[in-house]
Parts: C-alpha cells; sequence; structure tokens
C-alpha cells in the first residue's frame, strides 16, 4: 500500500513525480517522499550487503590460488568488491541519515537478519573453477543488472554505479581467464569446471528475482529506481552466456532450456523459488552463518581501528 502523503506536501510530490517524468535526477538534498527513500535505501542497502558478502566465496581460495598471478588477481578483486559495498552503503547512509541510519547499522543489520544479500552468495565454493564460475558468470549476470541501473533517477547511486561497472567488467574478464584455462587444461580440470556450471546454474535464474512483479518492483520503475523487470534482465543474460557456454563445449543441466524463435525468449526450468527465497529470508544457505560470522568477527575484531580513526582528528585539534 502507497504511504499517506501529508496534505502540505501533496504539491511537492507532484513536482517531484513531474521531474521523475522528465529524465531529471533526484540529488539526496532533494526533497523526496518518504516511500521512495525507504524503497531506495533498502535496495541499496542489499546491494552493499551482497557485494562485500560477494567477496567471501572467492576469499576463501586466495591462499589456495593456483600460482602466485592468480593469487594476486583474487586479492584485487575480493578488495574492489569489498571498496564497492563501502561505497554504496555510504550512498545508503546519507539518503538514510533524516531516518537516523548510520554506516554502523547499515553493516550490523546483516548479524541481526535485517537485511539480505544475494542468494548466489550463500552457497559454497569447493573447487578453483568455482572461483572462475563467480568471477564470469556471476559477475556476468551482475553487470546485466547493474548497467540496467546506469539510468536510475537518484543520482549519487548511478554515478557510483558507473565506477562500479566499470571494475566489473574487469572482475568478468578476470573470470573468463580462469575459465578459459581449465576449458582447454586436462580432462579432470574441464570435468571439475562441468561440476561447477552445473552447481551454479540455478542459482543464475534466480539471481534475477523472480519473474512475477511484485508490489516493490511495480513502485520501483513507478519512481523509475529502475526500468527493467527481472525477467527481462534474466533474459538477457542467457542471450547473452548460453551461446558461450556451449562454445567451450560445455552443457547446461536444463533439459528445457531452449529459445523459442515464436516468442523470441528463452524457455526454461523454473528455480525451486521456495527454496531459494527461504535461503535469503533466512540465511539457510550451506555457507550463510559460516560468512555471517566472519562478517561479525571482522567488523568487531577492527572496531579499535575504526574508532582511532575518528578520534585522531579530535585529539590533532586539541
Amino acid at each position: 500500500m502507497t504511504e499517506a502523503v501529508k496534505p502540505e506536501d501533496e504539491a511537492k510530490l507532484e513536482e517531484f513525480m513531474a521531474r521523475i517524468e522528465r529524465g531529471e535526477k533526484i540529488e539526496a538534498t532533494d526533497w523526496m517522499p518518504d516511500e521512495y527513500r525507504r524503497i531506495l535505501l533498502k535496495f541499496i542497502q542489499m546491494h552493499g550487503v551482497s557485494e562485500i558478502m560477494g567477496a567471501y566465496p572467492e576469499k576463501e581460495w586466495v591462499p589456495k590460488a593456483p600460482t602466485l598471478r592468480r593469487k594476486l588477481g583474487l586479492m584485487s578483486k575480493v578488495q574492489d568488491e569489498v571498496g564497492h559495498g563501502q561505497l554504496l552503503l555510504r550512498v545508503a547512509e546519507e539518503l538514510g541519515a533524516p531516518l537516523g541510519v548510520t554506516r554502523e547499522s547499515l553493516i550490523t543489520d546483516i548479524f541481526h537478519g535485517r537485511t539480505k544479500f544475494h542468494n548466489v552468495f550463500h552457497m559454497e565454493s569447493p573447487t578453483w573453477a568455482d572461483a572462475g564460475v563467480i568471477g564470469w558468470l556471476v559477475d556476468g549476470a551482475a553487470i546485466i543488472a547493474q548497467t540496467a541501473l546506469l539510468d536510475t533517477s537518484y543520482a549519487p547511486y548511478g554515478r557510483v554505479l558507473k565506477r562500479i561497472c566499470a571494475e566489473e567488467s574487469f572482475h568478468m574478464q578476470h573470470g573468463e581467464s580462469i575459465i578459459l584455462a581449465l576449458a582447454e587444461g586436462t580432462k579432470e580440470q574441464r570435468q571439475m569446471l562441468q561440476d561447477a556450471v552445473n552447481r551454479w546454474w540455478e542459482s543464475l535464474y534466480f539471481f534475477f528475482g523472480p519473474p512475477t512483479i511484485s508490489r516493490s518492483a511495480e513502485l520501483m520503475m513507478k519512481y523509475r529506481i529502475r526500468e527493467k523487470t527481472n525477467e527481462q534482465l534474466r533474459q538477457k543474460f542467457l542471450s547473452r552466456y548460453v551461446p558461450r557456454v556451449h562454445s567451450l563445449g560445455l552443457t547446461l543441466p536444463d533439459k528445457n532450456l531452449h529459445y523459442d524463435e515464436a516468442t523470441q525468449t528463452w524457455s526454461y526450468t523454473q528455480p525451486d523459488w521456495e527454496r531459494w527465497g527461504r535461503m535469503v529470508r533466512e540465511n539457510s544457505g550451506p555457507k550463510s552463518q559460516e560468512r555471517i560470522a566472519l562478517r561479525r568477527q571482522a567488523h568487531e575484531g577492527q572496531r579499535w581501528v575504526r574508532e582511532a580513526m575518528v578520534d585522531s582528528p579530535h585529539r590533532a585539534a586539541v
């Protein structure tokens, strides 16, 4: 249900929606309806948290990478992902300031189950091939989702996304490099790669969200926070990556996957929406609790550093 608007704000809302319709961008200091602020805050927080939690499946492989070059590349990627999360949470913090939101609360919401992160980052990454699939397919899916947001109505989010999308393209190339090396490797390496693709494929269907348009999605499109539906993004992903997977001589674990010439869309087996949704809502994935515990440990263990940085300007002024 749409939030009630105070009579004195009705004129402001009309002007706000007129600006949206004209394609103007909204800044943090501009007036905005509470509904817009809250739905945008929730969306950006999940994006930022997902970037941070997304570093953990690959972080596990930094000490186990097969070569020094791979280790350095993966370390750089993990650093970038955490940096993306911090940039996004800074945008969320500024947006949520009138609601009493702080950077601290945005992070600790992870520990208390008050925010969600993408389904793919609840999963296991048991082999080196998983690190490649995350970089190639998961980051590839993220690029499709994020580039569709570049023209978002909220200007601070759009500006940060430009930098994130540019860096994610390098991450995707890093994953592609790993994939190509394995695809051209031994029989055992190719099988390891095939197993990883099989393991991740259904989760990539869910990554974009259910095909039904929720009330939240309707509002986001109304306010031009986003303009593409979940299904439109998923179709774009399939069109881009199904041919690439097949070109490597790999198969996909979906016997119903095919392109329908009549409708110009991909048909596929519907993923277990309830299972994946429950994993995200309840943090019930195979690695959910372990990674949340690591995030808590990192946050609380480095508290003294944050406090020292905040306190040092005050001490210097005394």
